[in-house]
C-alpha cells in the first residue's frame, strides 16, 4: 500500500521526466587559447610589414644613406666573406670595431650571404624592431588581458622612438631592442636567471649598453636574488670598461677610442666642476628635458611609476651629457632601446593597480591605456611613420630615374666614390668610398680647404640635389655646396677624369687609363 510520501516521489520524477534537462555545457575545444597565444606574434608580424614598407620605401627613393646604412652593410659583406669588418667608408683599412665594439653584427653574416643587399639589413632591422612587441603585449594579455595587449601592442609599434629607428638606416642598436624586451619581461616576472641570460648579450652590441647591463644587475640585487645581481653589474661594468679603455683603441687606427671627446670636460675647467654641474648640463638647453619627457610620454608618462624604469638611465645619461647636438633629440635610431623599457614600465605600473582590491581599479586601467593610445595617434603625425601617408612616398621622380639609369652604367667590382645618399645603391656590389673627401685619412680630422684630395676610385657618381656628404675631416655638416662642386671639377680637369654622362643634377665620371696609378 503506498504511503503519501511514496505518491510525491513519484510525482516528482513525473514532473521531472516533462521537464527537459539543461542542454551540457559546450568543452572548450582545444584551440580556444591558441588566438590569445599568437596575439603577439600576430602583432610582431603587421609591424614587420609597417616597418619593412617605411623602410624599402625610403631606399628606393634614395633616402638612405652611407652613413649609416653603407657603413654597416660594409662591415656585414666583410663579415659574410669572413673578413674583419674593414669599413672603406671610414678611411682607409678602417676596422669599424674601433668605431663601436659590435661582433654581434657578425649574425647577420649568414643571412647577408644568401642575400647580398642593402635591403637585407633594412628588413633584418624592421624584424628586430617588431619582434621586440612580443614581449610586453605577452605580459599585458597574462596580466591584464587581451584588450590591454592591443593597446600595449599599438603604443609600442607606433611609438616615436621605433618610428625613428624603423624609418632611418640600419644601425647596431637594433640588435639589442629585442633582448632588453625579453629581459624585462622576465624580470618583470621574477624570472631572474632568464633576465640575465637575455640581457648579457648587450655587451657584444655596443659598448655603453655594458652599463645598462650593470643597471639591470642592481635591480636584480635589489629584488632577487643578491649574488647574481652583483655578479651581473659587476660583469655590466667590467665589459664597458674593457672595451672602452683596451679594445676600441687597439682596433682604432688613431689608438684612442673615438667618442671619447663626447664627454669631455667641454666648457668646465676641471673635471670635478663637469661632475658638479652633470645634473643642470643633462637639461640644459631646453631640447634635452623636452627630450626625456618625450621618451616617458608614449607611457602617459605611467612607465616612471615602475623601479623598471631605472634601466633607460644609463642611456639617457650619456646622450644628456654628450657634446653632440644631435644625441638630445629624437631623430635616428637613440630612443628604440629605451621604448621596451617605457612600455614594460608602463605594464608592470598598471598590474599593480589591477590587482588592487579597489573598485575604481579597472576603470583606472582602462583610462590609462586609453590616455596611451591617444598620445599616441596625436604623436604619430610628427614622426617618420606618417609618411606612408605622403603621396611623395609612392611616387618616384626623374630625378631619381636618372640616378638609377646612371648608377647602372657602373660595373660590378668597380671602386667608387659616391655621394653619400648613392653610397647604399652600390655597398653591395662595389667598393664604395664617400665623394667629396675621398680618401679619408681617419688619423687626420683637419681639412685644408686649399688642398683638395686626389680621388683614386674609377668611378665618381655625384648628385648635386643630395648635397650632404657627412660627416668629413672637418666635422661639419652640411659639406659646403662650392666645396663639392670645386672637388668635381678638379677630379675632371685635373686629375684625369671623364665625364660619362649627366642627367638632371647627378654626374658620372670615370678615371681615364692614362691617368689610373
Amino acid at each position: 500500500m503506498r504511503t503519501f510520501s511514496d505518491n510525491a516521489v513519484i510525482r516528482r520524477g513525473v514532473l521531472r521526466s516533462l521537464i527537459p534537462a539543461p542542454a551540457p555545457k559546450p568543452r572548450s575545444r582545444p584551440t580556444a587559447r591558441f588566438p590569445a597565444a599568437l596575439l603577439p606574434w600576430s602583432w610582431a608580424a603587421v609591424l614587420f610589414l609597417l616597418y619593412a614598407t617605411v623602410a624599402v620605401r625610403r631606399h628606393m627613393l634614395l633616402r638612405t644613406t652611407g652613413y649609416d646604412l653603407g657603413i654597416f652593410e660594409q662591415a656585414v659583406r666583410a663579415y659574410s666573406q669572413l673578413r674583419p669588418p674593414i669599413v672603406p667608408l671610414r678611411g682607409d683599412h678602417f676596422n669599424l670595431l674601433g668605431d663601436h665594439f659590435h661582433p654581434a653584427l657578425a649574425v647577420l653574416a649568414p643571412l647577408y650571404r644568401l642575400w647580398p643587399s642593402a635591403l637585407c639589413l633594412l628588413l633584418a632591422q624592421s624584424a628586430l624592431l617588431a619582434l621586440a612587441v612580443v614581449p610586453p603585449a605577452r605580459w599585458a594579455l597574462r596580466e591584464l588581458g587581451r584588450r590591454s595587449a592591443h593597446a600595449v601592442a599599438v603604443g609600442y609599434g607606433l611609438s616615436w622612438g621605433i618610428a625613428s629607428a624603423a624609418a632611418f638606416d640600419f644601425h647596431e642598436v637594433v640588435l639589442a631592442v629585442p633582448l632588453l624586451s625579453f629581459a624585462l619581461e622576465a624580470l618583470g616576472r621574477r624570472r631572474w636567471g632568464p633576465a640575465v641570460a637575455w640581457a648579457a648579450p648587450l655587451v657584444l652590441i655596443k659598448e655603453d649598453l655594458g652599463f645598462t647591463l650593470a643597471t639591470l644587475g642592481c635591480y636584480v640585487a635589489w629584488k632577487g636574488p643578491r649574488r647574481l645581481g652583483v655578479v651581473t653589474a659587476a660583469a655590466g661594468l667590467l665589459a664597458s670598461a674593457v672595451e672602452i679603455k683596451f679594445l676600441l683603441p687597439a682596433f682604432n687606427p688613431a689608438g684612442s677610442y673615438a667618442h671619447g671627446g663626447n664627454l669631455t670636460e667641454g666648457a668646465h675647467s676641471s673635471l670635478l666642476s663637469t661632475i658638479a654641474f652633470a645634473p643642470l648640463d643633462a637639461l640644459r638647453p631646453d631640447i634635452k628635458a623636452m627630450t626625456v619627457i618625450l621618451v616617458f610620454a608614449p607611457s602617459a608618462l605611467l612607465a616612471l611609476r615602475s623601479p623598471l624604469a631605472i634601466l633607460a638611465v644609463p642611456t639617457l645619461t650619456w646622450r644628456m651629457l654628450s657634446r653632440i647636438g644631435f644625441h638630445w633629440g629624437t631623430s635616428f635610431h637613440y630612443s628604440a632601446v629605451l621604448m621596451p623599457i617605457v612600455f614594460v614600465g608602463l605594464i608592470d605600473t598598471l598590474r599593480q593597480w589591477r590587482g588592487a582590491d579597489h573598485p575604481l581599479a579597472a576603470r583606472h586601467v582602462r583610462a590609462s591605456l586609453i590616455t596611451v593610445l591617444a598620445v599616441t595617434l596625436v604623436m604619430l603625425p610628427s614622426f617618420p611613420l606618417a609618411q606612408l601617408a605622403q603621396r611623395a612616398t609612392w611616387r618616384s621622380t626623374p630625378h631619381i630615374e636618372a640616378a638609377r639609369s646612371l648608377l647602372a652604367r657602373i660595373p660590378d667590382g668597380a671602386t667608387v666614390a659616391a655621394s653619400n645618399r648613392l653610397v647604399p645603391q652600390l655597398t653591395s656590389r662595389c667598393e664604395v668610398v664617400l665623394f667629396p673627401t675621398f680618401p679619408v685619412d681617419a688619423r687626420l680630422y683637419e681639412y685644408d680647404r686649399t688642398r683638395l684630395p686626389r680621388p683614386t676610385a674609377e668611378w665618381i657618381i655625384h648628385d648635386s640635389r643630395a648635397p650632404e656628404a657627412w660627416p668629413y675631416p672637418s666635422g661639419h655638416w652640411p659639406y659646403p655646396l662650392e666645396q663639392q662642386a670645386a672637388e668635381l671639377d678638379a677630379a675632371q680637369h685635373k686629375y684625369g677624369y671623364e665625364r660619362i654622362a649627366q642627367r638632371d643634377g647627378v654626374t658620372l665620371l670615370r678615371l681615364r687609363r692614362a691617368a689610373r696609378p
